[in-house]
C-alpha cells in the first residue's frame, strides 16, 4: 500500500502535518466547531471595517482608482501581475499561456491585493485584523479561478472522457454532502486497513477495561530495557498517528530499538458515556500503569503523550507528585502537547459563546460527534483541506490519493460530554499554570512539583503561537527538560533516513523560546533518533526480551490493534 500518491497539488502542498492536524482539531475544542459562513462572515469586525473605511474616503476611492486602472491593463494584456511562482493552484501552463485564463488570474490577485489593502487602510486592532483578513483569505480561496470549470483539470478530463467526468464528479460531490463532514473527501474510505496498512506493530491487547485496551507490542530485539514505556495517545483521535504505516511508526521503531512499549487504545465513547471526565481516563492512565508495571515486572516506567493525552499525564504526573508516588515514573515525553493556553485562552476570550454552545450541544447528545471537528478544522484550512480535494475530486473525478495521515484525520471519534466540558474549561481558564486552579483524582495540581526528566516534542508548522505554547511545558514542571522542534516536513511523523527531516536543539531551555530559539541547533535528520537515545539514559539496564506477551496471569486478550480502535 501507498503511504503519498501524487495528484493533490503534488500531494505536498495538501499534505497536512500530523502535529499541526492534532494542535487544530484540539484548539477547536475552546473554539467551538464552526463552518464556512462564520468564517467568512465575521460580521462585527467587518462592521468595524466598514466604519474606519467610511472615515477615509479618499483611501476607498484611490484603492477603487487604482484596481479599475490594473483591470484595464489585464483586459489589453499589459499586465504584469502573476501567482506566485510556488502557488501550485496554477503550475500548469495552460494557466499562463491561455489569454482567457491568465487574465483570470490576474484579476483575482488584483482584486485580492486591493482587499488586503483596504483592511490594512481600516487600521483594525490586532484580533479584528487576524479574523477580517482570515476571512478575506477564505472568500478568496475559495472564488479562485483555479476552482471553477476554467481549470484545466476540468476541462482536460471532460474531454478525455467524454463528459462523464462531469457525472463522476457531481455524484462524488453529492456523496460527500450527504453526510458529515461535509467536504471533499480527503481519502478514499477504503484507502487502508487498520492492523494492516496502519496500526500494523504486532502486539496484542493484555487488558480491557471499559475505559481502554493495554496494547503490549512485540519485542523485535533479543534483549530489552528494563522499564517500560506507555504511550498515552489524544482523546480526539485514534490513537495509531503513533503507529502510522509500517517504516513510519514511532511505536515499531522504538520497538526496534530495544523499548518495552505499552500503548492505550481509547474506547469510541456513546451516550451512556457521557459522565467520562478527567478523572475517568486518569484513573485509566493509572490502571495502566498498574498493568505495564505488573507485567514488566517493575516498579518504574516512562510515559509518552500526544497532544491532548499530555493534559491527562501531566495532571496525573501531579497527583502521583502530591501522594508522594511520582517515583513510578522514570522520564516523561510530551509530543504536541499544550499544557499552558496563555495565548490560546487570550484570543479564546471572543469565541466562549461557541464554546459553550458547543458543550450545550454535546451535553444534549453525551457526546461531541468527531466528524463536526473534521468538518471546522477542514475550514481551518481550507487552502490544503478543502479546494485542492474540490480541484481534484469534483473537477477531475479523481480519487483523493492515499495517504496515511489523511486516513488517520479523517478516522474520527467522538468525545464524552464531560470531558469535552473538561478539556474546554482547560483551555478557556487556562488552571494548569495555577498551582491548585484544578484536581485530578482529589489532589490539587501543581505542575511545579513534577521533578521528572521531561522530553518535549513541538512542530514548527501551524500557528507560531503552537509550538510556543509547547515549549512552555519546560517551564511548568520541575525536572530537566530538553526541548526539541521539528521541521516544516513531517514533524512527528518523522522516520530515520526521511532526506528531508531535520529538528532544532539545544543544551538547555531558557525561559524565553526566543532566547531557546536563537541558541538551537539545527540537526538533519530524525527526532525519533534522538529521543531515543534520551530515552534509553533513562529506561535501565539491558535484560532478556520476555519469551510471551502479558504473562503473571494477564494473558493476551487479542492480537493488536484490539477492538476499541475498530469502533465506529
Amino acid at each position: 500500500m501507498t503511504n503519498e500518491q501524487p495528484g493533490v497539488r503534488g500531494a505536498g502542498r495538501a499534505r497536512v502535518d500530523a502535529a499541526d492536524a492534532m494542535a487544530g482539531l484540539e484548539m477547536l475544542l475552546a473554539e467551538g466547531p464552526y463552518g464556512p459562513l462564520r468564517r467568512v462572515l465575521p460580521v462585527a469586525p467587518a462592521v468595524r471595517m466598514a466604519g474606519a473605511l467610511a472615515g477615509r474616503p479618499l483611501t476607498v476611492a484611490r484603492r477603487g482608482a487604482a484596481l479599475a486602472a490594473e483591470l484595464a491593463r489585464i483586459g489589453l494584456g499589459r499586465s504584469t501581475l502573476a501567482p506566485p511562482p510556488r502557488d501550485e493552484r496554477y503550475a500548469d501552463p495552460a494557466w499562463s499561456g491561455n489569454p482567457l485564463l491568465r487574465r483570470s488570474v490576474q484579476a483575482h490577485i488584483a482584486a485580492s491585493g486591493v482587499a488586503s489593502d483596504l483592511i490594512a487602510d481600516a487600521e483594525l486592532d490586532g484580533a479584528d485584523d487576524e479574523r477580517v483578513r482570515t476571512a478575506l483569505d477564505t472568500l478568496a480561496d475559495a472564488l479562485a479561478p483555479s476552482n471553477t470549470p476554467l481549470n484545466p483539470v476540468a476541462w482536460r478530463a471532460a474531454l478525455e472522457t467524454g463528459g462523464a467526468s462531469v457525472v463522476r464528479g457531481a455524484r462524488r460531490l453529492v456523496t460527500d454532502l450527504a453526510t458529515p463532514p461535509r467536504v471533499p473527501a480527503t481519502v478514499e474510505p477504503d484507502a487502508f486497513e487498520v492492523g494492516t496498512d496502519v496500526a500494523a506493530t504486532p502486539g496484542a491487547v493484555v487488558l480491557r477495561t471499559p475505559v481502554f485496551e493495554l496494547i503490549q507490542y512485540l519485542p523485535q530485539t533479543e534483549e530489552v530495557r528494563d522499564l517500560p514505556l506507555l504511550v498515552v495517545p489524544p482523546m480526539v483521535t485514534r490513537y495509531y498517528l503513533a503507529d502510522l504505516a509500517p517504516g513510519r511508526s514511532i511505536v515499531e521503531h522504538l520497538v526496534r530499538g530495544g523499548q518495552q512499549v505499552f500503548l492505550l487504545s481509547w474506547r469510541n465513547p456513546g451516550t451512556e458515556h457521557a459522565t467520562w471526565d478527567l478523572d475517568t481516563y486518569g484513573r485509566a492512565v493509572l490502571d495502566a500503569m498498574d498493568a505495564c508495571e505488573h507485567v514488566a515486572r517493575t516498579d518504574r516506567m516512562s510515559l509518552m503523550a500526544f497532544g491532548s493525552g499530555g493534559t491527562i499525564t501531566a495532571m496525573l504526573l501531579a497527583h502521583l507528585a502530591e501522594i508522594g508516588a511520582q517515583e513510578r515514573v522514570a522520564s516523561v515525553t510530551f509530543v504536541a502537547s499544550v499544557l499552558d493556553h496563555e495565548e490560546a485562552g487570550t484570543a479564546g476570550a471572543t469565541l466562549i459563546p461557541k464554546a459553550r454552545a458547543a458543550m450545550a450541544a454535546s451535553q444534549r447528545t453525551g457526546y461531541l460527534d468527531g466528524r463536526v471537528l473534521a468538518e471546522a478544522h477542514a475550514w481551518l484550512r481550507p487552502a490544503d483541506l478543502v479546494w485542492p480535494y474540490w480541484v481534484h475530486n469534483y473537477l477531475g473525478a479523481q480519487s483523493p490519493p492515499a495517504s496515511d495521515v489523511m486516513f488517520w484525520l479523517a478516522d474520527t471519534v467522538r468525545l464524552p460530554a464531560r470531558l469535552h466540558r473538561d478539556l474546554v474549561t482547560i483551555a478557556l481558564d487556562n488552571p494548569l499554570v495555577t498551582p491548585g486552579a484544578c484536581g485530578m483524582l482529589g489532589t490539587a495540581v501543581d505542575l511545579s512539583k513534577v521533578d521528572r526528566d521531561v522530553y518535549v516534542v513541538a512542530a514548527i508548522t501551524g500557528r507560531p503561537s503552537t509550538w510556543r505554547s509547547c515549549y512552555r511545558t519546560t517551564l511548568l514542571l520541575g525536572g530537566t527538560s530538553r526541548f526539541v522542534l521539528g521541521g516544516f516536513t513531517a514533524s512527528v511523523v518523522c522516520p530515520p533516513g526521511e532526506a528531508t527531516a531535520s529538528f532544532r536543539v539545544a543544551d538547555t531551555t531558557p525561559a524565553e523560546a526566543e532566547r531557546w530559539l536563537a541558541g538551537a541547533r539545527a540537526v538533519a535528520g530524525s527526532w525519533w533518533s534522538d529521543h531515543l537515545a534520551w530515552l534509553d539514559e533513562r529506561s535501565g539496564p539491558l535484560r532478556d526480551a520476555p519469551p510471551e506477551l502479558g504473562g503473571r496471569g494477564m494473558h493476551a486478550v487479542a492480537p493488536a490493534p484490539g477492538e476499541y480502535v475498530l469502533q465506529r
